[in-house]
């Protein structure tokens, strides 16, 4: 797996990973993320899933972990552009809306900003 980070400014970052997000690879992701919750003044953080084609219980073990981290520390975490497959384990496991997944009913989370 390939990650790439970016800052959007000093209040926030983008994670990208690339490839799949299975307990072989998901380390990586998780040291970023980590990372970046720790930075201080951080405000939001997007974890962007376009280019990632599986994500397994592990990798849903590291998001959640960090809407854990990220709530202690008064960032907002969530995810975007999963693919069909991706979105599908978000919402089957009911962590999809917790990470700002948005749908129909759904509002984007109070102070959340168009990260991109």
């Amino acid at each position: 797996m390939e990650l790439r980070v970016r800052d959007v400014d000093p209040a926030g970052v983008v994670l990208t990973p690339v490839g799949e997000l299975d307990m072989s690879t998901v380390g990586e992701l998780e040291t970023a993320l980590t990372a970046a919750l720790a930075r201080p003044g951080l405000r939001e953080c997007l974890v962007d899933l376009a280019e990632v084609g599986f994500l397994d219980s592990t990798g849903l073990r590291v998001l959640i972990d960090g809407l854990t981290l990220a709530g202690e520390r008064g960032v907002v975490l969530r995810v975007a552009n999963p693919r069909p497959a991706v979105e599908r384990v978000l919402r089957i496991t009911s962590i999809g809306p917790l990470l700002g997944l948005p749908d129909a009913t759904t509002p984007p989370p109070p102070g959340s900003r168009q990260l991109g």
